[in-house]
């Protein structure tokens, strides 16, 4: 239903805004996307994995000899466990496994409170969308997260990469640097873009849903059915949701045009720069599917990428 409603709205602003409802056209610059597919393991060897995709159907995928997998660590892909959810990494049209993420999970909010001593129990604001999540820190990754995340208190944003284990959300990883405001006092973006580039550099993340396409800061609150969007430090143009955006990945070219599907309004709120390949621009522009955001390269583990957007 979702996918339906952000079709019909696309259709209505093009009629309105005179735009075209084709997406926007990729150039012969723009890098083929990847494959990815993501489901459940129903067997794996050293040498062929079966998975039920989402859509129910089964998959068989040939692993490719350097293919690496992580569950928490790097492991060789036949010893992820069987029932396992992951995102695979494919090539040649979605046959043979490049790279393996199994049960990962991030975990991106505001910090509402904390408890424990020796491993920690981090409650967070999700947004309005997503909820209240608990997260635990193991005492074991304590250290790297807390060299990222200095301030572990409430109203600060954290955002880390882990398992889910039996329900439960274990960070092992810190996603990005934890930036040093407070989660209500996003910095203004520059006056002098502020909306006035067709295209607009910062960084892409990845979060915890499965339907193709983006969430992005910049909506109307009306259109997006929340109070607390339209905050950004990267002098994003307002747009509604089932509008086009055209999405690069500066890091290796591949590009794609995908839906705005909803409010990334905890997205806004970091004002951070992604690392990979340079540094990028302060600002997250958008988050991803992790299906789509491995379609256009990106390393789940390492939480982003340079990313350029704009409608086309």
């Amino acid at each position: 239903m979702r996918n339906r409603t952000v079709d019909r709205r696309r259709m209505l602003a093009a009629a309105v805004l005179g735009r075209d409802t084709e997406a926007p056209r990729l150039t012969a610059d723009d890098g083929m996307t990847l494959d990815a597919v993501s489901g459940e393991i129903l067997d794996v060897s050293p040498h062929l994995i079966i998975v039920e995709d989402d859509d129910g159907e089964e998959r068989r995928m040939v692993i490719a000899p350097w293919a690496t997998a992580w569950h928490g660590a790097s492991l060789p892909p036949a010893d992820l466990p069987i029932g396992a959810r992951v995102v695979i990494r494919a090539l040649r049209s979605g046959t043979v496994v490049d790279r393996i993420w199994a049960n990962i999970t991030r975990m991106t909010g505001i910090i509402l409170g904390i408890s424990g001593k020796r491993d920690l129990t981090i409650e967070l604001d999700c947004g309005p969308h997503r909820g209240r999540r608990s997260v635990v820190v193991p005492y074991r990754s304590s250290g790297r997260i807390r060299v990222r995340h200095p301030q572990l208190e409430a109203g600060y944003l954290f955002d880390a990469i882990g398992l889910m284990d039996a329900g439960t959300a274990l960070a092992h990883i810190p996603a990005t640097s934890q930036p040093p405001y407070r989660a209500k006092s996003v910095p203004p973006p520059p006056p002098a873009f502020r909306g006035v580039q067709s295209k607009i550099s910062g960084a892409a993340a990845w979060g915890d849903f499965t339907e193709p396409g983006v969430t992005y800061p910049m909506l109307e609150s009306a259109d997006a059915d929340c109070e607390d969007t339209g905050r950004s430090c990267a002098g994003l143009p307002y747009l509604s949701v089932g509008s086009m955006l055209f999405v690069r990945n500066v890091c290796d070219g591949r590009a794609n045009a995908l839906p705005i599907i909803g409010c990334g309004c905890i997205t806004g709120r970091f004002c951070d720069r992604c690392l990979e390949c340079g540094t990028s621009p302060r600002g997250r522009l958008v988050e991803m599917s992790a299906t789509s955001y491995v379609e256009l390269g990106g390393d789940l583990i390492k939480g982003c990428f340079n990313a350029r957007v704009g409608l086309g």
